[in-house]
């Protein structure tokens, strides 16, 4: 099979968008640089005919070159931010921009996507990747290989090159520098951060510093340096976390720098952000679901877990988490000790006789404390008396198993391939050798099979019957994926006390085996379904049909819970290779050895420490990037001075404490709609409270008990009344737009009058002195004239086919464009920079278009409907208290619910007597607009006895139902539903579509 890629989802083009708007006003050219030696696209030869001299080859480098000034970047940077909700930056400094996404939401390919875009957009041609690790140079590469057709399909066929940097393959650092095709390099920051500055250690440097015979002498790097890179750094805390590192990226000569991860450790000049939060809320990842297993009531043995340790203070103590017999029943809790301190007296319990506390060891990573009468150390999260830890983990892997075949049951129908992946810590428990040298089965690998053998014979799983094939032995649906030695042996993956892997060629293979079968592992061709891998391997790869995690380690991990989840984030795909964006199917669920609660809070501190996100804490400058109009009428940022007065209002107001933490004030204005603002703030007080709200969110966390699936309510949906109810809004509508181009002209036409503003390229003019003293060469930044801007109109510049260009974009008429541009008087300003006037007329001319297509809609009933069966096919699941509530009188058992807003729309209308029926509407009830698909929150019917008298509603609920604190695609959106069921009206009596933000002003409305 072949992943299919979406080229045009939003969050992925305005991620590449925050990086080509940098560069805005920039000239499509390349620079060139002679090389001495080496053969370029044009070159000559001197002597050629003399036998006694060598031959000598002048060619021709290729690189990027950049032509607008640093102050034009910043101008542009500081837009890109403030459209982006980030405060702006105050200085430029270093072309260092920084890219925030979350795992799984494509970071890879939006970065492979923006070196297109800059090589159309601007004529760059020589890009690197530089990667921390092996694992993410070969998920890298193997995302080059498997978008290849996709982007040529994008780009026209553009030519480009794409190789991993070896020092044995020189030949492909020539051709990168010479060739005028798009060159994109992946490199290891290993491979170029040793020794390359210090002549005495050449030896030990890397061969890209050192001078080679193969280039004609040059250095490797000094040939990539000459291109001007646009250098990517994939996960810049790993990559360029020293200074050795920075300064190696420095050597490249990058004309910029782009930094993408999800987890930054420092911010230079932040142009997107897509954390975690945004991730969850906009349903871009997997929805996380915690299964935990956790011994309850067993307290037959001297039960011990070591907590933590503390030196800061004299005496050094413990923290040991115990039973404690407490006025005769046994409580788990935890305390403090130091030595000497006896377990059997604190705990009132002799199970702990002769846990004497001897010592207490409090090196970082190597905590453990030791007691008299026992060898065995007590180490942090190792607990010790717990139920046999083999039994525990019998228990995960059953569990695994189960939830892996109830996801077949609903997914197999779908084309979706169920994967589980099982994460260990010595691969001995996976598989051993005799002593022939002859693989054989280590216990986790004996476990499962027994397990699989058990489950899979119970009657809930027949239906899987006829989607497998049950000839298929327990050893066939498993295997693992680990390192191999020079003997052939599998062998554990090593890694450093912090976590990062050492790795070898052995690894290396490992991973490329990983990556080849991604899309082999996808197929139901393959009957591998659960993958056993070492926990070591770990970032780098994941696969989108992984939906059950689980660890099985023995000892405590410095696997981080991101890292393990990071495995399955990723939307899953079906056979065809499209990716599917329903939320209810996208599920990862991880078997965890520790409560719901605990790993919850685990993953909620680990993403705070990752990312820097603070949950419940709104800081001094987290309004700096909301714009208002000035006196001239020009919109611009409040800057980090305005939120200032923001962030002390709301402590003013108690809405926060000192450090900007969320008090319950602030939560209950939001609530009640009372939140106060500074006065001058009014105007954008909508804006405020959506920054307050969003820093009152969490990343969600499901406990899998609470799980439970949505059923059709079979007396509902038999019912007569339910049979009117979707009689009246089952019917399918086409729609046709009918607009004045006349009107369009002028609306465009005025626009452009009050709205283009083009600047024409400056030259930045700057003077100052410098200083020569025993400290060397340094500027005199005391006698530094401020920067000055020249203006030069001097330059004639080939003017582009604007006509053709906006044609192509909005499909107008070449008429159209042409009397749009000439009445509204702005021609002038093309010529002083065609690229800026293009980019604002095309985004001016959409935004009106938009708005009359909206205007001027008009829907036609069809004689298709969606059929009442199409319920009976849904599979929907939620989670008590988080999700769904119980229900009698709507369609299904539960109501699942997006918001607090339809949480309680949905507990009025079951409260209500007058009300028949209703049902919140399904994904597949879509109604078809010019912007997009639209669906419909809900449909109610009330009693015919009651005074609304069968009458029949369409609902949107929204938070606020003020028009104009609305965004712009949810007003289209509602316009043509509205449409739509004013269409259905003429046939069909008594529906109408209303929006509400409340059960009760909507029945007030109505009545």
């Amino acid at each position: 099979m072949k992943l299919k890629f979406d080229s045009n989802l939003k969050y992925q083009t305005d991620a590449v968008k925050a990086v080509t708007d940098l560069f805005e006003g920039q000239s499509s050219m390349m620079s060139y640089f002679s090389i001495n030696g080496q053969v370029g696209f044009d070159y000559v030869n001197f002597n050629k005919d003399s036998e006694n001299e060598r031959e000598i080859i002048f060619g021709q480098g290729v690189g990027n070159k950049l032509t607008i000034s640093k102050y034009d970047i910043l101008e542009n940077l500081r837009k890109v931010q403030t459209h982006n909700k980030i405060a702006p930056s105050e200085s430029l400094g270093d072309l260092n921009f920084d890219i925030e996404m979350e795992t799984g939401t494509g970071k890879t390919y939006v970065y492979l996507k923006t070196i297109f875009e800059l090589n159309k957009l601007y004529g760059f041609t020589k890009f690197i990747i530089v990667v921390p690790n092996i694992a993410i140079k070969e998920g890298v590469y193997k995302n080059l290989k498997i978008t290849e057709e996709h982007f040529k399909g994008l780009y026209d066929n553009v030519l480009y090159d794409y190789f991993v940097y070896d020092s044995s393959k020189l030949e492909q650092v020539r051709n990168f520098s010479t060739s005028s095709n798009i060159q994109i390099m992946i490199i290891n920051i290993d491979a170029f951060n040793k020794s390359f500055k210090d002549i005495e250690k050449e030896t030990k440097a890397n061969i890209i510093h050192r001078p080679q015979d193969k280039l004609s002498g040059y250095k490797p790097i000094d040939l990539i340096a000459e291109t001007n890179p646009v250098v990517i750094v994939d996960e810049p805390q790993s990559s360029i976390s020293t200074s050795k590192s920075k300064e190696a990226v420095s050597s490249l000569n990058p004309l910029c720098t782009l930094r993408y991860s999800a987890t930054h450790k420092e911010i230079d000049n932040l142009i997107y952000k897509l954390d975690a939060v945004d991730a969850y809320q906009m349903d871009l990842v997997k929805g996380i679901e915690v299964a935990s297993l956790k011994s309850l009531n067993y307290h037959n043995k001297a039960y011990l877990k070591l907590v933590s340790t503390d030196n800061k203070k004299t005496p050094i103590t413990a923290k040991i988490e115990v039973d404690l017999n407490k006025n005769g029943k046994i409580k788990r809790d935890v305390v403090t000790v130091k030595k000497g301190n006896d377990l059997a007296e604190i705990t009132n319990r002799e199970i702990y006789q002769g846990y004497i506390v001897d010592e207490i060891y409090c090196e970082e990573g190597n905590e453990f404390v030791k007691f008299t009468q026992y060898d065995d150390k007590l180490r942090i999260d190792v607990p010790v008396g717990e139920i046999n830890d083999l039994a525990i983990k019998r228990a995960q892997i059953r569990k695994t198993i189960e939830e892996h075949l109830d996801k077949e049951l609903i997914l197999n129908k779908r084309g979706i391939k169920v994967l589980s992946l099982f994460f260990i810590d010595k691969v001995a428990n996976y598989r051993q050798y005799d002593e022939d040298g002859n693989p054989i089965k280590g216990p986790y690998a004996e476990i499962f099979e027994e397990e699989y053998k058990k489950v899979i014979q119970k009657q809930k799983y027949s239906t899987l019957y006829n989607d497998i094939d049950l000839s298929l032995s327990a050893e066939e649906v498993h295997n693992g994926y680990f390192s191999v030695d020079k003997k052939g042996k599998v062998k554990d993956t090593r890694e450093t006390k912090t976590g990062k892997i050492r790795t070898n060629k052995d690894d290396e293979d490992t991973f490329n085996l990983i990556m080849r079968d991604k899309e082999k592992l996808l197929s139901f061709d393959s009957p591998l379904k659960f993958i056993f891998s070492h926990s070591a391997l770990r970032e780098g790869w994941d696969n989108p049909n992984v939906f059950q995690i689980c660890t099985l380690n023995e000892t405590t991990s410095t696997m981080k819970k991101r890292q393990e989840i990071g495995r399955g984030l990723r939307l899953c795909v079906n056979q065809d290779g499209e990716r599917i964006h329903e939320r209810a199917i996208n599920k990862l669920t991880i078997i965890a050895n520790e409560s719901y609660e605990d790993f919850a809070k685990g993953l909620q501190s680990e993403i705070e420490a990752d990312t820097g996100i603070k949950f419940n804490i709104i800081e001094k400058d987290s309004f700096a990037y909301l714009t208002m109009t000035d006196k001239n009428g020009t919109p611009k940022p409040i800057g980090k001075q305005g939120s200032m007065m923001i962030f002390n209002k709301f402590k003013e107001m108690n809405y926060i404490d000192g450090k900007g933490k969320i008090q319950d004030a602030l939560k209950s204005d939001i609530e009640n709609k009372k939140v106060v603002v500074p006065e001058r703030f009014e105007p954008i007080k909508k804006q405020i409270i959506d920054i307050a709200e969003r820093h009152t969110r969490k990343v969600p966390v499901m406990p899998a008990d609470r799980k439970r699936q949505v059923k059709v309510n079979k007396r509902v949906y038999l019912s007569p009344e339910f049979k009117k109810l979707w009689d009246k809004i089952k019917h399918k509508t086409t729609y046709s737009v009918d607009f004045d181009t006349d009107e369009l002209i002028k609306k465009c036409s005025d626009a452009l009058k009050t709205e283009v503003k083009v600047q024409p390229p400056k030259l930045i003019y700057t003077k100052t002195g410098l200083s020569i003293d025993a400290g060397g060469v340094t500027v005199n930044e005391e006698g530094k004239i401020p920067p000055s801007v020249v203006y030069s109109d001097e330059e004639e510049v080939a003017l582009p086919d604007i006509i053709k260009y906006l044609q192509n974009e909005t499909y107008l008429t070449r008429k159209t464009i042409v009397k749009i541009l000439i009445e509204s008087e702005t021609l002038e300003q093309f010529k002083k920079n065609p690229q800026e006037y293009m980019e604002v007329v095309l985004r001016i001319i959409k935004r009106e278009l938009n708005g009359m297509l909206i205007d001027g809609i008009k829907y036609t009933e069809l004689d298709d409907s969606y059929s009442q069966e199409l319920f009976m096919e849904d599979e929907l699941f939620g989670y008590l208290d988080k999700n769904i509530i119980e229900s009698e009188h709507s369609l299904y058992n539960y109501v699942v619910y997006d918001s607090k807003v339809e949480s309680k729309f949905a507990s009025r209308l079951e409260k209500d007597p007058d009300v028949e029926l209703y049902l919140k509407l399904p994904e597949w009830f879509k109604i078809n607009t010019p912007i997009g698909n639209y669906n419909p929150d809900w449909a109610i019917m009330f009693k015919e006895d009651s005074e609304l008298h069968s009458l029949y509603f369409v609902v949107e609920t929204k938070g606020s139902i003020d028009w104009e604190n609305l965004r712009q695609n949810e007003k289209n959106k509602i316009k043509c539903g509205k449409k739509h069921f004013e269409a259905l009206t003429k046939n069909h009596e008594n529906v109408s579509y209303r929006l509400a933000n409340n059960y009760d002003d909507f029945k007030a409305s109505v009545e």
